[in-house]
């Protein structure tokens, strides 16, 4: 699958990902066929001064190697400022739930009740439009990382919505080729943006982060295939 790096707003990863610039897709060397990889990059600003461009190179290059197939990140950090050092692979199956479902909640972001609505969802959205959305929530490296591939039959018609606060923006996204022929790629950082900034999901919780994501994708997908589908995030 051919991998595009998508740079939006606001920041985070695990899998990985978040800036108020446009987005920017630029592709990857990854052999894989069919997926897209949608990176939210760090910090809505970035000012001038060398403290803080370290930083924000910190979060840009911590951001790109979320979910670069390998669904994980290395991060090594030194004193106040770290660099990202390298990418290490995280699998660990023993992590999945031993019955199948559409979220995987690791963190303990959901309640069981979130869980059961979210989880029908996305069934709803699977029967209406045949496009499989999956969202995993974790700490990284706390994660069962590339074994949901197989766990959740990953295909070019899947969204792997990986929420991890763990570098600010909670809001990541992998998007299979077919999806990311009917919706806006600007969809996506738009949507990490409104849902996914630190203020949002510090103030009203990451559950809210999650679940407001998910309506708007259902949304989104619901939405008739032209120029302006998916401009707005409902």
């Amino acid at each position: 699958m051919a991998f595009l790096r998508l740079h939006s707003p606001s920041l985070t990863p695990a899998i990985p990902f978040p800036s108020l610039h446009p987005p920017t897709i630029t592709p990857s060397s990854s052999p894989s066929p069919s997926w897209s990889r949608l990176s939210i990059p760090a910090s809505a600003t970035c000012r001038s001064s060398s403290f803080s461009a370290a930083v924000c190179d910190l979060r840009s290059k911590s951001l790109n190697f979320l979910l670069s197939g390998a669904l994980a990140v290395g991060l090594s950090l030194a004193g106040a400022v770290g660099f990202a050092e390298a990418k290490v692979g995280v699998n660990k199956p023993e992590l999945l739930p031993k019955e199948y479902t559409p979220v995987i909640d690791v963190a303990g972001f959901l309640s069981d009740g979130q869980e059961k609505r979210l989880a029908q969802e996305i069934a709803d959205i699977e029967k209406d439009t045949g496009f499989k959305l999956r969202v995993l929530a974790q700490n990284y490296p706390d994660t069962p990382g590339l074994a949901i591939k197989d766990f959740w039959s990953v295909d070019d018609r899947t969204i792997v919505f990986v929420a991890d606060p763990t570098f600010g923006n909670i809001i990541n996204f992998n998007v299979g080729a077919s999806v990311d022929l009917d919706i806006p790629r600007s969809f996506w950082s738009r949507l990490a943006g409104k849902y996914g900034n630190f203020f949002y999901w510090k103030e009203k919780g990451e559950d809210a982060s999650i679940e407001a994501a998910v309506m708007a994708i259902s949304n989104c997908l619901r939405e008739p295939v032209g120029s302006n589908n998916c401009s707005e995030v409902k």
